[in-house]
């Protein structure tokens, strides 16, 4: 266990430091606190210890700058934490974790075998064609689900797109006063698609597709891009801006377009 890590103050004056380091001169400690789940009266004596400590300057009430000092102990300490983090991914998890794939053969038990994924689904097979590694956990015929173990590489994925479409609300005409020729080509664009609200449901089928989800789209759509899935998002204009949210909170690219035609 690394240093930073073994005490509650030890991390809470990390985070501070970066706060300070984003937000200065004017630092806010209100909003530290709101940020790192602490009491203002908490962060404004953390902040008293790290001026003491010289990782922190004061220049005045609220006007605080972190010294070179501290920017070293953030980049010692960070540095840290990341070399933690791969022995923890690399040689714990890995060894402990089963992932679960489809056979595209017949796999005996504590078999080698290489990893791919296609279209969000991981499979397996004896043919060296990636970098990535595993050893089943026991027997399974092509085409059934297989247990992995000691994963060993990096499983190559492909770089999801994201395309979001205003659709109008019935006010607006609904899905009448939808561009479907241009939806159709974005349909066959992507490989997921996912609806909100009735008016994009209406939409869809007016161009003979169904969507694959419809309820918890935001989250269904940001997995499917952690699994190298593209999708399509047809959203009433409403919710577009929660939705570009969302996908910004977890720095996933989109594309915005409206269909409106009018």
């Amino acid at each position: 266990m690394i240093e930073l890590l073994s005490s509650k103050s030890g991390i809470t004056k990390f985070q501070i430091l970066i706060e300070v380091a984003a937000h200065q001169p004017n630092v806010r400690q209100k909003e530290i606190a709101e940020k790192i789940g602490v009491t203002p009266q908490a962060v404004s004596e953390y902040i008293k210890e790290l001026v003491a400590e010289g990782l922190v300057s004061s220049e005045g009430r609220v006007r605080y700058r972190i010294t070179k000092q501290g920017v070293e102990w953030v980049l010692e300490n960070a540095a840290e934490m990341k070399r933690y983090a791969r022995f923890v991914m690399s040689d714990i998890i890995s060894h402990v974790s089963t992932w679960t794939a489809i056979t595209e053969e017949d796999m005996n038990a504590d078999q080698e075998v290489y990893l791919t994924m296609r279209n969000g689904l991981l499979y397996v097979s004896t043919q060296n064609i990636t970098n990535a590694t595993g050893t089943t956990i026991s027997a399974a015929l092509k085409g059934e689900d297989v247990g992995v173990t000691d994963l060993m590489g990096l499983i190559d994925l492909e770089n999801a797109s994201i395309t979001v479409c205003k659709i109008p609300r019935v006010e607006r005409g609904g899905s009448k006063n939808v561009d479907l020729e241009r939806l159709e080509n974005l349909v066959r664009s992507k490989s997921y698609i996912a609806t909100i609200g009735v008016e994009s449901l209406i939409a869809l089928r007016r161009v003979g597709r169904e969507p694959h989800v419809m309820f918890g789209a935001k989250e269904s759509v940001i997995e499917a891009a952690f699994h190298g899935l593209s999708s399509l998002v047809l959203a009433i204009d409403e919710e577009v801006p929660g939705i570009l949210s969302r996908l910004e909170s977890e720095n996933l690219e989109y594309e915005l377009v409206d269909l409106s035609l009018h």
